[in-house]
């Protein structure tokens, strides 16, 4: 899914909902960062308590600025019944989730959402996030060792779909990087092409800047900060900054391998800062399937295209930004095309 292009109402809102009230349903176990004051997720977990299904909210009372509102959403959950837990010690849970566990049959079936964004509807209508909903038994499991993690039943487990922080998303990112410079040296397919809201970890910025001296094509879409220079002679002539300031505040993360021709691709909550890599609970998930490949794939191409209107970050610092074609045509912008795209789709079901 990718918000707001395609409704959170009647994605994930109503994935909780419905849970909520399904009889079939026997827990739901779900992260909380910041969520609107009226909140249905809020009223959908409180819902599924009182139906009598397990519920389990890990909600972060220190997301800066809203510390207030969150302690009153703890409460008013735990006097719902909710089993209320508040992370781990000395880290911020950020990461974005929810696991739903239904009886079928004789089976037990977990469905699951890994997002980049809040459980917020109101801020879903003008962020941009992606969110997978999936029931990958391995993302199931994943998410599972994880809520036991942070709501104190295991200690630290090994993953198979997720990378997750304080250990694991640099690690892996880490590893990914240098493994595309080896790709390219070997003479295969190497890409590497990242979406976030800020870039100013050195390891990270660093590991990119070895990869483009292997000649690695590097592509960055980034919102905020950014500490990386591109198109530095020797350093990272491979390089390219883009970013995109419009009617929507870009919040995705992506992380983009094309790992000799196996994209190896993550969405997730994490930004490549010191915070983020060592001091939350962030969580990527790897996608696998052909067609979310190829529309994470097609917003790369979108975003770094010359067609579009976009700031661009040059090897001094400065940031420009083009509106008109070298022939004076106005440049596309990116957000109203992706929405063209999405209404084009969705038109074609």
């Amino acid at each position: 899914m990718h918000h707001p292009y395609e409704s959170f109402a009647t994605s994930v809102q109503a994935f909780l909902e419905q849970a909520a009230n399904d009889p079939q349903v026997l827990a739901i176990k779900q992260t909380l960062y910041r969520t609107s004051g009226d909140s249905p997720i809020i009223d959908a977990l409180i819902d599924a308590a009182e139906a009598g299904k397990q519920v389990l909210a890990l909600v972060e009372i220190k997301a800066r600025f809203d510390e207030q509102n969150n302690i009153g959403w703890a409460r008013k959950l735990e006097a719902a019944g909710v089993h209320v837990v508040y992370g781990l010690v000395g880290l911020k849970t950020h990461c974005k989730l929810s696991l739903v566990i239904r009886q079928e049959g004789s089976m037990l079936r977990r469905y699951c959402h890994v997002g980049t964004g809040n459980y917020n509807p109101k801020t879903a209508r003008y962020y941009e996030d992606l969110g997978l909903l999936t029931s990958r038994e391995s993302v199931g499991e994943d998410l599972t060792k994880l809520f036991n993690q942070l709501s104190g039943y295991a200690s630290e487990p090994q993953f198979r779909s997720l990378l997750t922080s304080p250990v694991g998303v640099r690690e892996g990112l880490t590893m990914r990087i240098r493994r595309e410079a080896e790709h390219q040296l070997a003479g295969r397919p190497a890409r590497i092409r990242f979406k976030m809201n800020s870039l100013v970890d050195e390891q990270i910025i660093d590991e990119l800047y070895f990869a483009s001296m292997a000649g690695v094509p590097i592509d960055i879409l980034v919102r905020g900060m950014c500490a990386i220079k591109p198109g530095v002679p020797g350093l990272s002539e491979t390089v390219k900054v883009h970013s995109i300031l419009g009617r929507y505040l870009e919040h995705s993360r992506i992380f983009s391998f094309a790992n000799g021709g196996d994209p190896d691709v993550f969405i997730g909550s994490a930004d490549m800062m010191h915070r983020n890599l060592d001091r939350r609970v962030e969580a990527l998930v790897k996608i696998t399937q052909t067609d979310q490949l190829k529309e994470l794939h097609e917003l790369f191409e979108l975003g770094m295209s010359d067609d579009v209107s976009v700031w661009e970050l040059d090897s001094s610092g400065v940031w420009s930004r083009e509106t008109l074609s070298p022939t004076g045509e106005k440049l596309l912008d990116m957000q109203d095309e992706q929405m063209a795209r999405t209404l084009k789709k969705k038109r074609s079901r």
